[in-house]
């Protein structure tokens, strides 16, 4: 299945942004680029047009996070 689900939760009002990359470091997609209440939030990142192989999403919500995601088909 090459689609997966970002969960996240921030605890105040801030501007989000959550863009995945490739192994190369080029960017694919921004997901997220805009001003977010706080709560809970869940993106859908689909990658049935890629190659399989490892992939990195960024999220930038006050704080900088970076995960790595293995997509395989």
């Amino acid at each position: 299945n090459p689609t997966t689900a970002i969960k996240f939760k921030i605890d105040s009002p801030q501007f989000v942004i959550l863009d995945v990359f490739n192994v190369n470091g080029e960017k694919i997609v921004t997901l997220v680029n805009k001003y977010l209440q706080p709560g809970s939030y869940n993106f859908n990142f689909d990658g049935t047009n890629l190659a399989s192989g490892i992939y990195f999403y960024r999220l930038n919500a006050g704080k900088l996070f970076i995960k790595k995601m293995n997509l395989v088909k």
